[in-house]
């Protein structure tokens, strides 16, 4: 893993002849191994593996593996919604305290929401710990994934952003796999609709593993691309700087606009999947079988289209269209897919005390392929939407914003989902204004795709890798030959 450095690339990792090209010499040894971008990721997708990987596996059983999914969907309308507010200002927090410290205060906040579950089985009385864990939990989760986003954006070349999202997303589904496996294996003999303390303390004992994990990744400023391109130093400017910051990822590039709605939808499906449909017409066995294939079909998905993004023979922004194009398919083949079941039940039909389907019963097949294609397309939407920010820049502090914006809008979302849900709106409204979000999303991606991406970024394009700790923008030659002297 230590590449031998192609001197032909500069600062925008995959190939214009820009006047601030710098080409610096990669460690060699274990030293390379470790300081490889692509070690890098690998442990950031543990962190996300052992934190956020397993919560997926518990959300995804609908409820949070309880009978009754109110308390679920409370906690998780508060998660969201202090998600939202926590993230949209936590690129500045990263860029000020670095993505190390960041992800170390994200990962502690995994932790209490997974032990809120397992006071909840114990003391049945304890709902409201449940809800204000999920509150703080939002707050964790801004700072980990705009940490988390910014590096796996910026630390590969631009024609590896596909590749490395797609093993970050593998690895991290990973989380959610191992969770369902654990799962399913405590509760395969059983035909109750709730899941036992086993389950929560091994998700618990996992995460605290998890919390951990970022004290062992490398510093961002050491870290050199495998073209010898160096990742921009993280500065650690005042708060006014950072604030600023913000105002200026949004000012010199408002195209980013045009993505709020795939943000807004990227999260929204999750409710009726989770609870409006493994939650509620499968008994623990099934929610426990359908959440394993979920998390497997998310591997497959990421790589599948990450794949697809970084096909070299075609342009960038032809690799923007495919993708476009097979998010669309996937959008109609799920939810029409989808519809044919849904319109046969309602929440009438299904009450808490219902005998649920079991993986034995009439029509499971095919109900479980829905889940696999469900899965499918989460991945390649998510892995979709960070490729498509990947491409606009390649300063971690710009990503950061990025991370942050995407991160929170995703968020306010989701809390309107999940407290829509909370208050017991119609499965079917639920799943039609799903339906409806994913496609207005890609309709006002598809103009951003055309007007916006290029097949490389330049230093000059960059506004924020040249703002010093005051504010100002330095013209990129300044720059550049800041650069020629660090080497």
């Amino acid at each position: 893993m230590t590449d031998v450095v192609d001197n032909e690339k500069g600062y925008n990792s995959g190939g214009s002849d820009s006047a601030s090209q710098h080409v610096f010499e990669r460690p060699k040894g274990l030293k390379g191994v470790y300081y490889h971008p692509l070690t890098q990721v690998c442990l950031l997708g543990l962190v996300c593996f052992m934190c956020p990987g397993l919560f997926n596996a518990l959300n995804g059983l609908g409820g949070g593996g309880q009978v009754d999914n109110t308390t679920g969907a409370n906690a998780n309308a508060a998660l969201y919604a202090t998600f939202a507010a926590s993230a949209f200002f936590a690129g500045s927090i990263n860029n000020k305290l670095g993505s190390r410290t960041t992800l170390l205060i994200g990962t502690t906040g995994y932790a209490l929401y997974i032990g809120s579950y397992l006071a909840i089985n114990i003391h049945p009385n304890a709902k409201g710990f449940v809800i204000a864990a999920g509150a703080i939990l939002g707050i964790c989760a801004g700072l980990l994934w705009t940490a988390q986003g910014s590096l796996m954006m910026a630390y590969p070349t631009e024609d590896q952003k596909g590749k490395y999202i797609g093993v970050f997303w593998s690895i991290f589904n990973l989380g959610g796999v191992v969770g369902a496996s654990v799962a399913l294996g405590q509760n395969y003999h059983s035909t109750s609709n709730s899941v036992g303390n086993g389950t929560y303390i091994g998700f618990l004992v996992l995460t605290l593993i998890g919390v951990l994990i970022p004290l062992t990744m490398a510093d961002p400023h050491k870290m050199i691309r495998t073209d010898g391109t160096k990742v921009t130093t993280p500065r650690h400017p005042s708060w006014k700087t950072e604030i600023y910051g913000l105002y200026l990822a949004l000012k010199t590039d408002p195209m980013i606009l045009l993505l709020f709605p795939m943000f807004f939808a990227s999260n929204w499906f999750y409710t009726w999947q989770f609870n409006d449909y493994n939650g509620a017409l499968f008994n623990i066995r099934a929610r426990a079988l359908n959440n394993l294939v979920y998390w497997i079909a998310q591997i497959i998905g990421s790589l599948a289209i990450g794949a697809l993004l970084d096909q070299k023979r075609l342009t960038r922004r032809v690799r923007a269209f495919s993708g476009w194009t097979v998010l669309l398919l996937f959008v109609f083949l799920v939810h029409i897919w989808g519809y044919f079941y849904q319109k046969e039940y309602t929440r009438a039909s299904v009450p808490p005390e219902a005998e649920r389907l079991d993986i034995f019963g009439p029509g499971y097949t095919g109900k479980i392929f829905l889940y696999i294609f469900c899965g499918l397309l989460d991945a390649m939407w998510q892995t979709t939407a960070y490729w498509i920010m990947g491409a606009m820049s390649n300063d971690p502090a710009k990503l950061a914003h990025f991370a942050g914006f995407y991160k929170s809008i995703q968020s306010a979302g989701a809390a309107g989902c999940w407290r829509a849900d909370a208050v017991k709106l119609p499965f079917m409204n639920i799943f039609l204004s799903t339906w409806t979000l994913l496609v207005a999303g890609l309709i006002f991606m598809l103009p951003m795709i055309h007007l916006r991406v290029k097949d490389h970024t330049d230093l000059e394009e960059e506004v924020l890798a040249r703002m010093d700790d005051s504010g100002k923008v330095l013209p990129a030659e300044v720059v550049g030959e800041k650069q020629e002297k660090e080497k």
